[in-house]
C-alpha cells in the first residue's frame, strides 16, 4: 500500500513548500518508498485522520499514522531497516539531533521572518487571514515589521553558516560520502526558501550552494521537480 504524506501546500496544490514536510518527502524518497502526496492546507490541517492532528507532516501507512519529521524518520528507519539508511546508526541519529536543533536557530531564525510576506502571498484568502493571525501572534509584530530589514541581515546569516560551509568543502554532504537524515533536515529548509521566494539566502559561489544544487538533484530531483519562485 502506498504511504500517503499530508503535505503542506498554499494556493497552488502543485507547490509543496514546508521545510518539515519535504524532511519526509527526501526521507521517503532515500528510502525508496513510493508515496502520495495529499495537498493540504493550513485551514485544513485540523481535519486530518479525523481531526487526530494539530501540524504536518502526517504520514499513513500500513494503517498507521505518524506525525512530526524527525518521529517519521525514526518510523521508516525501523520499519524498512532493509532499505538505505537515513542514519547509519545511533552516531547519526545523534547528529541529526544536533542538526535540528542548530537549524532551527541559525537557518529557521532568519529565514522564517524573512519569508513572512511572501508565504501569506503564496496562501489562499481563508489561509491568509489564519496565517496574519497566528503570525503576528507568534513574533508580536506585524508581517511587514517581521520581514522588514532581511536585506541587512543577509551578510550576517551568510557569516553563520561558516561551520556548514566548511565542513562541505571536504565532503559532499553533512553525512559525509551520502546524504543522511541530516542533510535532509537542512536541504528541506532552503527547499522552503527556494519554493516561496526568489530572495537570494546564497551567494552563487558558496559550497553551501553547490551542496543544496546536489541535493536538489537527489533521488531523480524530487525537489527540484518543483520550479523555483521567481
Amino acid at each position: 500500500m502506498t504511504i500517503v504524506l499530508y503535505d503542506l501546500v498554499g494556493a497552488d496544490e502543485a507547490r509543496p513548500f514546508s521545510p518539515h514536510c519535504w524532511k519526509v518527502a527526501f526521507a521517503l524518497a532515500h528510502k525508496g518508498l513510493e508515496f502520495k502526496s495529499m495537498p493540504v492546507r493550513f485551514t485544513d490541517i485540523g481535519e486530518i485522520e479525523a481531526g487526530s492532528f494539530k501540524t504536518v507532516p502526517v504520514i499513513r501507512d500500513r494503517g498507521r499514522t505518524c506525525a512530526d519529521s524527525f518521529q517519521i524518520a525514526l518510523y521508516l528507519e525501523e520499519t524498512y531497516s532493509d532499505r538505505p539508511s537515513l542514519f547509519e546508526g545511533e552516531g547519526g541519529k545523534a547528529l541529526s539531533r544536533f542538526i535540528e536543533k542548530w537549524a532551527q536557530a541559525t537557518l529557521i531564525g532568519y529565514i522564517g521572518p524573512s519569508l513572512l510576506l511572501e508565504i501569506h502571498a503564496a496562501l489562499d484568502p481563508a489561509d491568509q487571514v489564519y496565517f496574519r493571525g497566528s503570525r503576528e501572534k507568534r513574533f508580536g509584530r506585524t508581517l511587514e515589521e517581521a520581514a522588514r530589514g532581511r536585506e541587512d541581515r543577509l551578510e550576517g546569516f551568510r557569516a553563520s553558516l561558516l561551520p556548514l560551509r566548511l565542513m562541505l568543502s571536504e565532503q559532499p554532504f553533512i553525512g559525509g560520502q551520502r546524504p543522511l537524515f541530516a542533510d535532509y533536515i537542512v536541504a528541506g529548509i532552503f527547499q522552503w526558501a527556494r519554493v516561496i521566494s526568489p530572495f537570494p539566502l546564497l551567494a552563487v559561489d558558496d559550497p553551501v550552494t553547490t551542496w543544496f544544487e546536489r541535493c536538489l538533484d537527489l533521488h531523480d530531483g524530487i525537489a527540484r521537480r518543483i520550479p523555483a519562485a521567481s
